[in-house]
């Protein structure tokens, strides 16, 4: 049960990062903190990742629900699906990015 608490605190976090993105005046960064990035519609790339974390942070809290159940096997489940979802987390930021960015 404390596992399921921590990981609902992860996935909270990322609610957080969402909330951040939708609120934020600057365009916000995925990658790194340092590097300014230069979008054509700084709202609508906000409200773009913003959206992208509140569903990662969905994502993240139905593949953290097998942990209740104690099983190795579905514990696996958990540990291969983190991986997954984050690797499509970085392929839908790098989508967005890529509409958004000014060359």
């Amino acid at each position: 049960m404390y596992t399921f608490c921590i990981w609902m605190i992860g996935s909270g976090l990322f609610a957080v990062f969402g909330a951040l993105a939708w609120r934020s005046k600057k365009a916000v960064r995925f990658w790194n903190i340092s590097q300014e990035i230069r979008v054509s519609n700084v709202q609508k790339y906000n409200r773009a990742v913003a959206k992208m974390w509140f569903v990662f942070s969905g994502i993240f809290t139905g593949i953290g629900l097998p942990v209740l159940a104690k099983n190795p096997a579905w514990i696996a489940v958990t540990i291969l699906g983190a991986m997954f979802s984050v690797i499509a987390l970085m392929v839908v930021y790098t989508v967005i990015e890529k509409k958004y960015r000014i060359q």
